[in-house]
C-alpha cells in the first residue's frame, strides 16, 4: 500500500498524484484520461480504455456433451463477450453440445463457425441487464415450480410434472446471467456504474440468486419423484400441502424483505422468515411420521419430498439472513 498527500492547486482543486509503478503498468502517463467511480466513501480509479469487447479462445479438442457445455457456460459467466471455439474439426456432437449451451444462456448466440471454429458472442451489453430484474423472475418460476410438483405429486399428473422438469432451465437460465453480472461488476468498476448497483449489493442479489436456484432443484426432484409414484394417501397428501405452503411463504416473505428498501420494515420481514423456519421442522417431523406407516418404496420417496420442502424452507431463511445483513447499518 502506498499513500499520497492531498493538495490544493488553484485554490479550489484538491489534487493527489498516482503511483509511478501504477501508472507505467496500465499504460498511464501525461494526457492520459482516467476515469473515477464513487461508492459510498470509496473512489476508484481506473484507466480510460476505448470500447471494446473481450474476446476469449478456447480449444475444444477433447471436450464433448456436457463437459463442453459447461466450458462455455463458464467462458460466459466469467464475462468473456465473444467465445471462439476451436479445434482439428468440429463434430456434429460438438456443435449439438455448443448450440444447446447457448440456449441456455441469456444473449449468446453462434455468430460464426467454420469447419475448425465456432464463435459465439454475447449480443447484450451490461447496461440492459438487471439483476432485479432477473432474481424477481427466478422467484416466480421457482416458487411457481415448487407448488407445480406438489400439485403433479398429490393429484398423479405426469403431464404437470414433466412441465416442471423443463421450466427449471429458464431458472437456470436466469442464475448463469446473473452471475456473468455479478462476477462482471467485481472485477469492473464501470459495471455496476452501468448496471446502478453497488458491488455489496450485487452480492446480495447473487446470493439470494443461488437459493433460488436450489429451490427450483428441489422442484425439479419432486417432479422426477411424482413421476414414479401412484396415488399418495389423502392423510399424507394433506400434510405435503402444508409444508409446500409454509416454505412458500417463507420464501415469499424472505424475498420481500430482500427487495424492501425501508430497512426496518425489511428487518421485520426478514426476521419473520427467520423464526418460521424453526417452526417448519415440528410439522416436517410429523408428516414424516404419517409417511413411515406407508409402503416402503413409497415412504422413501415422500421422505425425501419431504426433506426437498425443509430444505427449500432453508433456502428461503437463508435469503432472509441476506436482507437482515443488507439492511443492517453500513459501518
Amino acid at each position: 500500500m502506498e499513500t499520497r498527500k492531498v493538495q490544493v492547486t488553484g485554490g479550489s482543486t484538491y489534487t493527489v498524484s498516482l503511483p509511478k509503478t501504477w501508472a507505467t503498468d496500465n499504460g498511464v502517463s501525461a494526457g492520459s484520461i482516467v476515469e473515477f467511480y464513487p461508492e459510498d466513501d470509496s473512489l476508484l480509479l481506473t484507466p480510460k480504455g476505448e470500447e471494446r469487447r473481450t474476446e476469449g479462445t478456447l480449444d475444444i479438442t477433447n471436450l464433448e456433451g456436457r463437459e463442453l457445455m459447461r466450458a462455455v457456460m463458464t467462458m460466459y459467466v466469467s464475462g468473456f463477450d465473444i467465445i471462439n471455439l476451436e479445434t482439428a474439426r468440429v463434430t456434429a456432437s460438438q456443435r449439438r453440445a455448443i448450440r444447446e449451451a447457448a440456449q441456455r444462456l441469456v444473449g449468446l448466440e453462434v455468430i460464426g463457425e467454420t469447419s475448425e471454429h465456432i464463435i459465439l458472442q454475447d449480443l447484450l451489453d451490461s447496461s440492459e441487464l438487471s439483476i432485479i430484474n432477473a432474481i424477481t423472475r427466478m422467484r416466480l418460476v421457482a416458487l411457481s415450480m415448487l407448488n407445480d410438483a406438489i400439485t403433479a405429486l398429490v393429484e398423479n399428473d405426469d403431464d404437470l410434472a414433466q412441465d416442471v422438469i423443463e421450466r427449471d432451465d429458464d431458472v437456470d437460465r436466469l442464475w448463469y446471467m446473473t452471475s456473468r453480472v455479478f462476477r462482471s461488476v467485481l472485477r469492473d468498476p464501470s459495471t455496476a456504474t452501468e448496471v446502478g448497483l453497488g458491488r455489496e449489493s450485487c452480492f446480495d442479489y447473487h446470493s439470494s440468486a443461488r437459493q433460488l436456484e436450489r429451490i427450483a432443484d428441489h422442484a425439479t426432484k419432486i417432479a422426477e419423484h411424482a413421476l414414479e409414484l401412484e396415488e399418495i394417501p389423502g392423510e399424507a397428501a394433506d400434510g405435503l400441502q402444508k409444508l409446500l405452503v409454509e416454505a412458500s411463504d417463507i420464501t415469499e416473505t424472505a424475498m420481500d424483505a430482500l427487495l424492501e428498501d425501508d430497512s426496518e420494515r425489511a428487518t421485520q420481514l426478514a426476521n419473520e422468515a427467520r423464526e418460521r423456519v424453526d417452526e417448519i421442522d415440528a410439522q416436517a417431523r410429523e408428516v414424516d411420521k404419517l409417511i413411515r406407516e406407508l409402503d416402503p418404496q413409497q415412504a422413501q420417496l415422500l421422505g425425501l419430498v419431504v426433506d426437498s420442502l425443509g430444505r427449500s424452507a432453508d433456502y428461503g431463511g437463508n435469503v432472509a439472513e441476506t436482507a437482515l445483513q443488507k439492511a443492517a447499518p453500513k459501518p
